[in-house]
């Protein structure tokens, strides 16, 4: 009982040593203890509920809950009976109160004393442990049992056995085939459960973090299917999600490095609605696709030649980095490009087999890709423009423009393609809407803000179609729970005329709140209008089951959007060609025949090379509210 409840606490000389099937356990054993003992539980996923609860008992969980249906899971029998408890007679005691309809054991000499004596609706099912154990009742090992399904049949309906008995793990932690255990056992007229499953245990890595997948792949995936999960988390097993719109946050990036081929194939692949490309600049003039200005943060150029161009500029970040715009578009097809870990404080890695594959792609190159692929539309992302302008002599804004009218995005009916050019900058956006474009403006709130005055959503409405604001501006966290829900989604909707995006979701079970039970699925159905049966808790309710020294600190005051946070002075003018890449950089190319920057750019701007693409997934912006 030390892992699921405070008995060390309350009786720490407790800890004795049994004999159980025949191995030494040494801990707090139930049998040891009477009800009115064990009183306080502990929900091991988070310490705030510690103390919280009482422990039930099966009765008083029956009358409690009064489930239509519930399954009892009874292991070692044969110890208890050791110890003068007799679990046969046990159930058959409670079998009277009607909702015990599954009644599973690992051992199959309990399952045959009941065999018989219960009642015919109660399904009996055997369950397998790791296959090197044996069942103390047979001394057969269950990999043994395993090929003995026909006997089982003679005793139980059905089998639960590990998730990993019908898809196979490596080593490091990658699926392999899967096995025929769900025929055989269908074959042998016995119904299949997989067990073992939980929204924050470890995934191999073929499922992106992603609960919901790993459900999928053991229904009708392989031309099989399990008759039922059991699992800690029952929502995501049931669990639909509604119609968002979902854009790719630097292509798929949860299975490789950002805005590569690999990552945009994987989010074609996986029905992302709109891809994405964030533009930085290359010492040629280039307009790249690349989630970071910094390439400390995006390859391995620490490790190349060019790690000694460290350097610091104030308009970019406060840190220390090497640049894009310190390197031709040659010399970074040199570095390999590099996966994100935003959640490597937890030891949770992506993908590390494909770490530092893929290949990097040019404006014009991403154009021609997603130009025939089955998108709704894409979405360019700029930033720094007036730094590019001033100090490298970039016009950003219209290298995109220009890019996207050479790709034939120019004209949104003939494309079938929504483009949507997205900034933190309102002057970029401004000078768009000031060209009259018929691309649509997406302006990127500020972080932390929860509310918008009247005056600051009238100031994007002058330039901005949608509005990207930040998950947590939606639902108000502390400490991991929800605290409450802003009105920021519908005041903009009702003072603008915007649509709302929210951004960042990730599939790692620690990027959400507890009130979405470890599930990317059900945080993202709580950002969208779903029917009550998709609903999670009660908004901010799951707070409010806490004791009082368990809760936060009160927050400080919630930020407001002002005018002042939105408008912006006019992007400058670029700056002479002479002037493209600031001192600060010191780096020469070692091309002699590299051109000056705008004769790069009108380069790159007409080449129509498309890559070769391959694989991704996870999700970035969804409709909020809409």
């Amino acid at each position: 009982m030390q892992n699921c409840t405070d008995i060390t606490e309350i009786y720490p000389e407790g800890m004795k040593a049994y004999l159980i099937n025949g191995a030494q356990k040494t801990g707090w054993l139930p049998v040891d203890y009477n009800m009115a003992s064990l009183k306080n539980s502990i929900y091991s996923r988070t310490p705030r509920f510690d103390s919280n609860f009482d422990i039930l008992s099966v009765t008083g969980f029956i009358f409690l809950i009064k489930p239509s249906s519930t399954w009892l899971n009874v292991e070692h029998d044969i110890f208890y009976r050791e110890h003068g408890l007799n679990m046969t007679n046990y159930i058959l005691s409670i079998q009277k109160l009607g909702s015990v309809k599954y009644i599973s054991s690992p051992e199959l000499g309990f399952l045959q004393s009941l065999s018989g004596c219960i009642n015919r609706e109660v399904n009996l099912v055997f369950r397998f442990l790791d296959k090197a154990l044996s069942d103390p009742s047979t001394n057969k090992t269950y990999n043994y049992m395993l090929s003995n399904l026909t006997f089982i049949k003679t005793i139980a309906s059905g089998i639960m056995v590990p998730k990993n008995y019908i898809w196979p793990v490596t080593s490091d932690n990658y699926i392999q085939l899967h096995t025929q255990i769900v025929q055989e056992a269908h074959n042998a007229g016995l119904e299949i459960y997989a067990s073992d499953f939980s929204n924050d245990g470890i995934f191999p890595y073929n499922y992106s973090y992603d609960p919901l997948g790993e459900y999928l792949s053991f229904v009708s995936d392989g031309g099989f299917s399990v008759d039922g999960v059991l699992t800690d988390f029952p929502l995501t097993a049931s669990e639909a999600i509604g119609n968002p719109l979902i854009i790719s946050h630097n292509g798929g990036s949860g299975d490789y490095p950002g805005c590569t081929d690999l990552a945009y194939e994987n989010a074609v692949r996986d029905c992302a609605d709109v891809i994405d490309c964030s533009i930085q600049m290359t010492k040629d003039g280039i307009p790249i696709c690349m989630s970071s200005i910094d390439l400390l943060a995006t390859t391995d150029v620490q490790q190349s030649k060019f790690c000694s161009l460290l350097s610091v500029i104030p308009e970019i970040q406060k840190k220390k980095g090497i640049f894009t715009f310190n390197l031709t578009w040659d010399d970074i097809n040199i570095l390999r490009p590099k996966i994100s870990f935003p959640l490597s404080n937890y030891v949770m890695l992506r993908n590390p087999r494909y770490t530092n594959h893929g290949k990097f792609l040019k404006l014009s190159e991403f154009l021609t890709y997603a130009k025939d692929k089955e998108l709704s539309g894409i979405m360019i992302t700029i930033e720094n423009a007036a730094f590019m302008a001033a100090s490298l002599g970039f016009d950003v804004v219209d290298l995109v423009t220009t890019a996207l009218s050479h790709a034939g995005y120019n004209n949104p009916t003939t494309t079938n393609k929504e483009v949507m050019i997205q900034s933190t900058h309102s002057a970029v956006l401004v000078k768009l809407k000031q060209q009259k474009t018929q691309y649509k403006l997406v302006y990127t709130l500020p972080l932390n803000i929860e509310d918008a005055s009247d005056s600051s959503v009238a100031e994007i409405n002058k330039f901005a179609d949608a509005v990207i604001v930040d998950r947590k501006s939606v639902f108000v966290e502390s400490s991991g729970f929800i605290v409450r829900k802003t009105n920021l989604v519908k005041e903009l909707q009702s003072a603008g005329r915007f649509a709302v995006y929210a951004q960042v979701f990730r599939n790692e079970f620690v990027s959400s709140p507890w009130d979405f039970f470890s599930d990317e699925t059900v945080e993202i159905n709580n950002y969208v209008l779903l029917p009550r049966s998709m609903k999670s808790v009660e908004i901010g309710g799951l707070v409010q089951t806490l004791q009082d020294k368990a809760r936060s600190p009160a927050r400080a005051p919630a930020l407001v959007l002002k005018p002042s946070d939105v408008v912006e002075p006019p992007l400058p003018a670029a700056a002479a060609a002479a002037a493209a890449v600031p001192k600060t950089a010191g780096y020469s190319s070692p091309r002699s025949d590299a051109p000056p920057p705008a004769a790069a750019a009108v380069t790159a701007i007409s080449s129509t090379a498309a890559a070769c693409m391959d694989m991704a997934v996870l999700l970035a912006y969804v409709v909020a509210g809409v």
